[in-house]
């Protein structure tokens, strides 16, 4: 959605100035590569600096298991006295799990800091993936264009559906109904690209 709403609105924006469809054409795909490319950047560090961040911590935890083993198996017992289990079983259970130093690394890990060090999310992945998504959502309205289009109505035509299809798919991982969420991305991503084309025209319209 990202990437169709902000991508129409550019293309919106230069249609309005008056300008042609190659000027159009180029801003678009221009629009795609830039967002695409930033998206995936900020994602990449995002996340790089997450598991960074997370692994410092997991390597913190992995000093205080090797320094305070005793302390360290009493608090994990706490653990699973806070939820309910009795001290004698979770006394028990924190010592089985603490013989071996892998597995009470994880378990600490996930109770204390909520991370796993077998399951850190890949900052490659993520940034792939945004890469992509900004890509398939800007890509929607350019299309008409690439195929010699030089109106910005089949442009608009293909986002409006695209942002609909794509609010409704939202809403299926909530309580609204999916045409309530459609159009209420509908409506927003309009709002958008007619306040941008407004300024298109405007500044087409004096010249500057």
């Amino acid at each position: 959605m990202d990437g169709l709403v902000s991508n129409f609105a550019l293309i919106a924006g230069i249609a309005g100035g008056q300008a042609s469809q190659k000027v159009v054409l180029l801003a678009g795909l221009a629009g795609l590569a830039a967002g695409a490319f930033s998206m995936a950047a900020g994602e990449y560090i995002s996340v790089a600096s997450q598991s960074e961040l997370a692994r410092a911590e997991i390597e913190v935890e992995r000093l205080e298991l090797a320094r305070h083993p005793v302390a360290e198996e009493r608090e994990l017992a706490e653990v699973f006295e806070a939820r309910g289990v009795d001290p004698a079983t979770a006394a028990e259970v924190a010592r089985q799990l603490s013989r071996d130093p892998a597995e009470a690394l994880e378990v600490h890990s996930r109770e204390e800091l909520g991370v796993s060090p077998s399951d850190l999310p890949s900052p490659l992945l993520a940034a792939g993936s945004s890469f992509l998504s900004f890509a398939i959502g800007a890509l929607l309205p350019v299309l008409p264009y690439l195929l010699g289009g030089t109106s910005l109505w089949p442009a608009a035509g293909i986002a409006a559906l695209g942002l609909f299809l794509a609010g409704a798919l939202v809403s299926r991982v909530t309580t609204r109904a999916w045409w309530y969420g459609g159009l209420r991305q509908l409506a927003f991503g309009a709002a958008a690209a007619a306040i941008t084309y407004g300024v298109g025209a405007l500044i087409g319209t004096n010249g500057l």
